[in-house]
């Protein structure tokens, strides 16, 4: 058993946790929990303090994200409502008529699984593993510095105890962050209305090329519910957006594995403010947690943005607002039979460009914002390129990735119609030598600079080049 020089072991120092953990400890667990965003309800307190006890027992070294599953599917469940049958069937109907309609709208075909119908607890089920792939490079990143702080901060005569105690702690950090995400995906429940409604697609097909489409009928009821328009065109209106939207992701293969990499590439660059953790620290009174609540919930310890995640944010951005954009511009060509689809389009809109408290907890504790900042601009370029070249060759710039339109094209649509419709004006240099060389103009001399030599003509008995 490894000792310290003050004779601590990590034994004792896994009691004095314990006896923290059970409540003996001078600090309440109640203000452990405010500190890290967490209700301090009695109920929430037990699953908190038994959650930290299993960590402080595992062994692993990454993060047991099943705290984040179980604790969003609780919140899911409390908020669960049964639906009646007869709207089930509604809605169904409707997302059969809306496929007929995308028919006429794009040339992209239909999905080849049936779109599904999610309770709230299914939906957060379903959609963690995306969650946590997104959360997990943060998660690292905050369990790095931590750690890097405490090695830096401890005095000398405590680093044998910690070295032997920091695993632990970087699983009782886990252990917080991913109840706070399960708290942040459990309250999303309530808020979304179908798979694609946070811009990604969440929801896994049957294999990695496969889209499923969904609606949550609870969420898609309470969206209409103060709009003063018919339900069902609601339902219709939702019905078409979720299935363009699985649709285009199912066309271009290429495109959700673009997005999430973008995202978590951008994740893994984000780092922790370790001197505002070192402050934090210093001045942390157990009795007031308030200064530590403050900044694990409005990402203080996350440092302004560098230079190069500034640019991939704008690159993710202008490829979330496309997505959003086309899906618009399909959608409103699809919805022309619904009278009231405009009110509802604007509805969806600013919904999608504010985003709801879960969404904005999620930007929060991540450091992401998934807001396409340039969506109505990028509808307007969807809307001029399919009047000018129609919907096939507007669904052709999502084949491959060297086509998909850039943030120059949304600030310039004509040059783009321009380059699709009648061909470059300017051919670039390996055009215009292999236009030169076909049409058997190659052999001229070329042009050289003062003083250079003319080179010699190769001799009959040598091969040419």
């Amino acid at each position: 058993m490894a000792e310290n020089p003050l004779g601590a072991n990590d034994d004792e120092f896994r009691d004095m946790m314990r006896k923290f953990l059970s409540g003996e400890g001078d600090i309440d667990p109640s203000k452990l929990a405010g500190a890290a965003g967490l209700p301090a309800d009695p109920v929430m307190m037990a699953r908190l303090m038994g959650q930290l006890r299993k960590a402080m027992e595992s062994t692993g070294d990454g993060i047991d994200w099943q705290n984040a599953r179980d604790e969003a599917g609780r919140i899911a469940a409390e908020g669960s409502t049964r639906t009646a049958q007869l709207d089930l069937d509604r809605l169904r109907q409707a997302l059969s008529v809306a496929a007929l309609w995308l028919d006429e709208a794009t040339s992209i075909t239909q999905l080849t699984s049936e779109p599904a119908l999610l309770t709230r607890a299914e939906w957060a089920h379903q959609t963690m593993p995306v969650w946590t792939e997104l959360a997990e490079p943060v998660a690292t990143s905050i369990a790095d510095s931590l750690t890097e702080v405490l090695a830096e901060q401890v005095p000398e005569e405590l680093k044998g105890m910690l070295a032997g105690a920091s695993q632990m702690m970087r699983q009782v950090g886990g252990a917080l962050f991913a109840l706070q995400l399960g708290q942040i995906v459990g309250r999303l429940s309530a808020e979304v209305v179908s798979g694609g409604d946070i811009g990604i697609p969440l929801l896994p097909g049957r294999d990695e090329t496969d889209v499923q489409a969904a609606l949550l009928p609870q969420n898609v009821t309470a969206f209409g519910t103060d709009l003063d328009i018919p339900v069902d065109q609601v339902q219709l209106y939702l019905s078409v957006r979720e299935l363009a939207h699985a649709r285009l992701f199912r066309h271009a293969r290429w495109l959700r594995a673009h997005l999430i990499s973008a995202i978590t590439d951008y994740a893994r660059g984000i780092t922790i403010d370790t001197e505002r953790i070192e402050s934090l620290a210093a001045d942390f009174d157990p009795q007031n947690p308030e200064s530590l609540r403050e900044a694990l919930t409005s990402g203080a310890l996350i440092p302004p943005k560098s230079d190069e995640q500034e640019q991939a944010l704008a690159r993710l951005e202008t490829t979330l607002a496309l997505i959003e954009g086309w899906v618009d511009v399909v959608t409103a060509d699809a919805t022309t039979r619904i009278p009231r689809a405009d009110a509802v389009a604007e509805t969806v809109r600013r919904r999608r460009a504010s985003g709801g408290p879960a969404e904005r907890a999620f930007a929060t504790l991540v450091g992401l914002e998934l807001r396409p900042r340039r969506l109505r601009e990028a509808a307007a370029f969807w809307r001029q390129v399919t009047d000018a070249v129609g919907t096939d060759a507007r669904d052709a710039l999502w084949a491959h990735p060297d086509l998909m339109p850039t943030a120059a094209d949304i600030d310039d649509p004509d040059a783009r119609i321009r380059s699709m419709t009648e061909g470059d004006a300017e051919p670039d240099a390996l055009d215009k030598a292999l236009s030169d060389l076909l049409a058997g103009e190659g052999d001229r001399p070329v042009e050289r600079g003062p003083g250079e030599a003319p080179e010699e003509p190769p001799s009959s008995d040598e091969p040419t080049a």
